[in-house]
Order: structure tokens, then C-alpha cells, then sequence
């Protein structure tokens, strides 16, 4: 069960930094207007919270394994919302990061 509540935090964490960091682009590089902006700036402030949820205690161990969710959910971030089609490295990529924030998340520890 810690898992699984683990990965429904990072997959949170992700909606909201990547779908602020895009609200923010939208609004800005796209010309959508500063409201876009400003919500993708309250996104970005409630993911700030999110990995203060996390079982694991040590901010740096949740940060550097969420950084492989980051990487695989930016990449499916723009495929469903830009079209964005990845090439076999960027997948390779994203399935790399996975395994390493797996392992530094979940790998059994002794105390």
C-alpha cells in the first residue's frame, strides 16, 4: 500500500508541476493571456506541497526519484497535449528514469 500511495503522489506531483510549467507556457510563449499564466502559477504552488505528503522522509531521495516521473510524464504531457511523437531514445530515456526512481525510491533499505 505505501507503493502504491507513493505513485499516486508522483503522478499528482506531475499533473500539477507539468501541466503548470504548460499553463504558463501557453499563456506566455502561446499568447493565451495571463490568466493561463496565473493558474499554471497556482499549479506550480500546490505541487510544492505535494511531495510533503510522501512516506519517504528525506526531501532529497523523494526529489531525485521524482525526477524520473518528471522526465516520462513531460514526455507523455506532450503527446496528449501537443501531439508530440516520441522517437525509441526518448522512450528508452523515460523507461531509464523509471527504473532509476524505483530503485531509489522503493529498493529495500535496512532501517
Amino acid at each position: 500500500m505505501p507503493i502504491l500511495r507513493s505513485a499516486a503522489l508522483f503522478v499528482l506531483a506531475a499533473v500539477l508541476e507539468i501541466g503548470g510549467a504548460w499553463l504558463v507556457w501557453q499563456g506566455v510563449r502561446e499568447h493565451r493571456g495571463w490568466m493561463w499564466a496565473a493558474g499554471g502559477v497556482l499549479a506550480l504552488g500546490a505541487y510544492g506541497f505535494v511531495a510533503t505528503f510522501q512516506p519517504d522522509a528525506h526531501f532529497g531521495r523523494v526529489l531525485a526519484a521524482y525526477g524520473g516521473i518528471f522526465v516520462a510524464g513531460s514526455l507523455l504531457w506532450g503527446v496528449i497535449a501537443d501531439g508530440y511523437r516520441p522517437d525509441r531514445w526518448d522512450i528508452t530515456g523515460a523507461l531509464v528514469c523509471l527504473a532509476g526512481m524505483a530503485v531509489i525510491m522503493w529498493a529495500p533499505r535496512n532501517g
